[in-house]
Protein backbone atom coordinates (compact mmCIF):
# COMPACT_ATOMS: atom_id res chain seq x y z
CA UNK A 1 0.00 0.00 0.00
CA UNK A 2 1.30 3.63 -1.11
CA UNK A 3 1.99 5.76 2.15
CA UNK A 4 -0.13 8.92 1.96
CA UNK A 5 -2.89 6.99 0.30
CA UNK A 6 -4.67 4.90 2.68
CA UNK A 7 -7.34 3.15 1.56
CA UNK A 8 -6.22 2.73 -1.58
CA UNK A 9 -5.09 -1.02 -1.86
CA UNK A 10 -5.89 -3.90 -1.62
CA UNK A 11 -9.66 -4.63 -1.55
CA UNK A 12 -10.71 -1.48 -1.84
CA UNK A 13 -9.00 -1.05 -5.23
CA UNK A 14 -10.57 -4.14 -6.26
CA UNK A 15 -13.86 -2.82 -5.70
CA UNK A 16 -12.61 0.49 -7.81
CA UNK A 17 -12.13 -0.90 -10.60
CA UNK A 18 -14.93 -3.82 -10.73
CA UNK A 19 -16.93 -0.17 -10.51
CA UNK A 20 -14.87 0.97 -13.39
CA UNK A 21 -14.72 -2.13 -15.46
CA UNK A 22 -19.13 -2.20 -14.85
CA UNK A 23 -19.30 2.02 -15.83
CA UNK A 24 -17.05 0.79 -18.57
CA UNK A 25 -19.71 -1.69 -20.16
CA UNK A 26 -22.94 0.48 -19.27
CA UNK A 27 -21.40 2.88 -21.22
CA UNK A 28 -20.94 1.03 -24.64
CA UNK A 29 -23.81 -1.12 -23.97
CA UNK A 30 -25.64 2.70 -24.30
CA UNK A 31 -23.54 4.18 -26.68
CA UNK A 32 -24.51 0.58 -29.02
CA UNK A 33 -28.18 1.41 -28.35
CA UNK A 34 -28.26 5.14 -29.05
CA UNK A 35 -26.19 4.52 -32.40
CA UNK A 36 -28.51 1.93 -33.36
CA UNK A 37 -32.06 4.73 -32.38
CA UNK A 38 -33.29 6.67 -35.47
CA UNK A 39 -34.38 10.64 -34.55
CA UNK A 40 -36.86 12.14 -37.10
CA UNK A 41 -37.47 16.19 -37.59
CA UNK A 42 -39.69 17.82 -39.82
CA UNK A 43 -40.03 21.18 -41.25
CA UNK A 44 -42.44 23.99 -43.40
CA UNK A 45 -44.95 21.79 -41.69
CA UNK A 46 -44.12 18.32 -42.83
CA UNK A 47 -42.50 19.03 -45.94
CA UNK A 48 -39.16 17.80 -45.31
CA UNK A 49 -37.97 15.21 -43.10
CA UNK A 50 -34.69 14.41 -41.96
CA UNK A 51 -33.91 10.86 -39.90
CA UNK A 52 -30.51 10.81 -38.36
CA UNK A 53 -28.79 7.87 -36.08
CA UNK A 54 -27.22 8.27 -33.34
CA UNK A 55 -24.30 8.41 -34.76
CA UNK A 56 -25.87 11.67 -35.88
CA UNK A 57 -25.48 10.48 -39.94
CA UNK A 58 -27.82 11.00 -41.95
CA UNK A 59 -29.58 8.11 -42.95
CA UNK A 60 -32.97 9.49 -44.77
CA UNK A 61 -34.19 12.98 -46.56
CA UNK A 62 -37.65 13.02 -47.80
CA UNK A 63 -39.36 16.01 -49.90
CA UNK A 64 -42.41 16.38 -50.69
CA UNK A 65 -42.46 17.20 -54.36
CA UNK A 66 -45.06 20.27 -53.51
CA UNK A 67 -42.48 21.99 -52.00
CA UNK A 68 -40.19 22.19 -54.81
CA UNK A 69 -40.01 25.41 -56.83
CA UNK A 70 -37.11 25.88 -59.21
CA UNK A 71 -37.66 29.88 -58.46
CA UNK A 72 -37.20 29.75 -54.72
CA UNK A 73 -34.62 26.81 -54.48
CA UNK A 74 -32.74 29.05 -51.18
CA UNK A 75 -36.34 28.89 -49.40
CA UNK A 76 -36.29 24.66 -49.99
CA UNK A 77 -32.59 24.40 -48.65
CA UNK A 78 -33.83 26.23 -45.55
CA UNK A 79 -36.18 23.82 -45.05
CA UNK A 80 -33.98 20.75 -44.85
CA UNK A 81 -31.38 22.52 -43.21
CA UNK A 82 -34.22 23.05 -40.14
CA UNK A 83 -35.05 19.20 -40.35
CA UNK A 84 -31.46 17.97 -40.21
CA UNK A 85 -29.86 20.09 -37.61
CA UNK A 86 -33.21 19.50 -35.84
CA UNK A 87 -32.95 15.67 -35.80
CA UNK A 88 -29.28 15.82 -34.50
CA UNK A 89 -29.89 18.29 -31.96
CA UNK A 90 -32.29 15.52 -30.75
CA UNK A 91 -29.86 12.60 -31.33
CA UNK A 92 -27.32 14.49 -29.63
CA UNK A 93 -29.30 15.43 -26.37
CA UNK A 94 -30.55 11.91 -26.20
CA UNK A 95 -27.06 10.81 -25.81
CA UNK A 96 -26.24 13.69 -23.55
CA UNK A 97 -29.37 12.92 -21.33
CA UNK A 98 -28.24 9.13 -21.37
CA UNK A 99 -24.75 9.88 -20.45
CA UNK A 100 -26.02 12.20 -17.67
CA UNK A 101 -28.06 9.63 -16.35
CA UNK A 102 -25.05 6.93 -16.44
CA UNK A 103 -22.83 9.21 -14.91
CA UNK A 104 -25.09 10.85 -11.93
CA UNK A 105 -25.01 14.05 -13.46
CA UNK A 106 -21.00 14.29 -13.24
CA UNK A 107 -19.40 16.69 -16.00
CA UNK A 108 -16.70 14.01 -17.82
CA UNK A 109 -15.33 15.94 -20.71
CA UNK A 110 -14.15 13.90 -23.74
CA UNK A 111 -16.50 10.68 -23.14
CA UNK A 112 -18.49 11.96 -25.92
Amino acid sequence: MAKGFPNMGGKNMNNMMKQVQKFQKDMEKMQADLDKQEFEATSGGGVVSAVVNGKQELLRLSIDPDVVDPEDVETLEDLILAAIREAMNSAREKTEGEMSRLTGGLNMPGLF
